[in-house]
């Protein structure tokens, strides 16, 4: 009778890897062949680690700018293996006047 109490384990890590691969294989499928911007690739490989703001206000007219960047090395133990994430985000807000129709 040990049999049925190993399966259900068996089971439910077959069923994880399995939607895992899927993920994986849709993922890899609409993955795009087409070759990056290399302007917004620039833009935002040049910006610089940390939150960057800035405001301007004119006469009819606000504007703030954000940049941001966040870079690290994540590894499973000390010499173990990692990855690095390097998210970078680009922003603006305007807000200008329109006169009335």
């Amino acid at each position: 009778m040990p049999a049925p109490l190993v399966l259900p384990p068996l089971a439910i890590f077959a069923l994880r890897a399995a939607a895992v691969g899927a993920v994986i294989a849709f993922v890899a499928r609409r993955r795009s062949g087409e070759p990056r911007d290399l302007y917004r690739e620039a833009a935002l490989n040049d910006t610089e680690e940390g939150l960057e703001l800035e405001t301007e206000r004119r006469p009819g007219e606000s504007r703030l700018d954000a940049a941001g960047r966040f870079r690290r090395v994540i590894r499973l133990g000390r010499s173990g293996p990692g990855v690095e994430v390097d998210a970078t985000g680009l922003g603006r807000v305007r807000l200008r006047s329109v006169p009335a129709d």
